[in-house]
């Protein structure tokens, strides 16, 4: 989520082409995340759904989607549309489809290793697939961002090292701070800043302390920022993915708090580096 000034608002919506289903993958997630995880499957006909349902939202006149580079200097309420992970593509090629749907953002992986790159829940940190640097290369060509959220380090190293724009980790925090396996270690930060890319704190409670909280997420920012630079720190809430929040970060109406919890950095981390980050890659 992006916040800049007055009602110049772009947020990033997910599109998660996922349905619910049983077998073994829900005690993984079970385990790794530390409370009860469904497991999926990703369905194409999900994600045209869900597409749907933002272009009715335009219709309606909520919000405006992101089409290219010249739509973020537009007023109001603004929609990038991001996939939360490559699962339901069955090749890199898929991503010109996509970017007609006008699909801005994709994320390599989500909790399941796939035929492009190895996910944070991987046995086995393979990385990117020869599928998968494909698809970064032509993610790069067409002007889409590549979100490294949900990758194994070695998926994040390879995408780091392998795009030729900025690489997003759209909502993760800091391993440092909390070994949790959706944290990124300071190597992984280090590689997605190398890129010009930004790292979004994110309000997942599993992610921050055993007692998550508004400070928590502020605590995290500073480490990033501190670490590898606040040119590269965002925000990436979670908010439709989580069904807790911090405390003190229960909706959007609490990001004027951690706005006073950021302090000199606010506007830098609300605004000025995820819309670099938009500029230096939509097209």
């Amino acid at each position: 989520m992006l916040r800049g000034v007055g009602d110049d608002i772009i947020v990033f919506g997910s599109l998660y082409p996922h349905i619910n289903t049983v077998d073994e993958r829900a005690e993984i997630l079970t385990k790794n995340y530390g409370h009860p995880s469904k497991s999926t499957s990703p369905l194409i006909q999900i994600l045209l759904e869900q597409i749907k349902f933002y272009l009715y939202l335009e219709r309606a006149g909520h919000v405006k989607i992101v089409r290219g580079g010249s739509d973020l200097d537009s007023k109001g309420l603004k929609l990038v549309l991001a996939l939360e992970g490559a699962d339901v593509l069955t090749d890199p090629y898929d991503l010109y489809l996509l970017r007609e749907l006008n699909v801005l953002c994709v994320g390599l992986t989500w909790n399941y290793d796939n035929k492009f790159a190895s996910s944070c829940m991987s046995k086995r940190d393979y990385g990117l697939t020869g599928y998968g640097e494909e698809l970064v290369r032509v993610a790069n060509e067409l002007g889409i961002i590549v979100d490294v959220a949900h990758s194994g380090k070695k998926t994040t190293m390879d995408a780091a090292s392998t795009s030729k724009r900025p690489v997003i980790a759209s909502h993760a925090n800091a391993r440092s701070l909390k070994n949790h396996v959706r944290n990124l270690d300071d190597e992984e930060l280090q590689a997605i800043a190398k890129t010009g890319g930004v790292v979004g704190i994110t309000a997942i409670n599993s992610t921050l302390s055993e007692q998550p909280s508004i400070h928590d997420l502020a605590r995290h920012a500073q480490y990033i920022g501190e670490r590898i630079g606040w040119e590269h720190v965002a925000l990436g809430t979670d908010f439709l993915g989580v069904e807790r929040t911090p405390s003190g970060f229960e909706n959007v109406n609490k990001i004027a708090t951690l706005a006073e919890l950021l302090g000199p950095h606010a506007e830098q981390v609300l605004w000025e580096n995820p819309i670099r980050v938009l500029k230096n890659t939509l097209r």
